[in-house]
């Protein structure tokens, strides 16, 4: 299995919209704006396998001092074989030294990121306004 990471890919519509339903996120359910969503962020980091888009993750950031998280995700098919540990560290390091690296976890991904060094923000907790169900 040949896994490529890299930052700044060049990513289809029709790809994205796939990975995103894998996993059953409601962005999937606004691909004129996902996709722009994507490109437009600081910093954006894909995985492929064989050329196959199976993984990426974005980073919205003031380019000083905070960076936000707000998307990573691999496909349920490649899940448990480190492809979201590499995205994470290769977009990571853009960042390094940075004063504040937030990113907001659910489920099952909260033990994922505290295996990289991510821990809860104190007292704080997570508020939104939100249109989708999931992610």
């Amino acid at each position: 299995m040949n896994i490529v990471i890299s930052v700044c890919d060049h990513l289809e519509l029709e790809e994205v919209v796939s990975l995103y339903q894998a996993n059953d996120w409601s962005s999937s359910e606004k691909p004129d704006q996902l996709l722009p969503a994507l490109h437009n962020s600081h910093s954006l980091v894909t995985a492929r396998v064989d050329g196959v888009l199976v993984g990426l993750a974005n980073a919205i950031s003031d380019g000083y001092l905070v960076v936000y998280y707000p998307h990573m995700l691999v496909h349920p098919d490649f899940q448990r074989r480190g492809i979201g540990r590499k995205i994470m560290k290769k977009i990571q390091a853009c960042y390094e030294g940075f004063h504040q690296q937030l990113l907001i976890a659910d489920d099952e991904a909260i033990g994922f990121y505290e295996a990289l060094g991510f821990e809860k923000a104190g007292r704080t907790e997570s508020m939104w306004i939100y249109a989708g169900v999931k992610h």
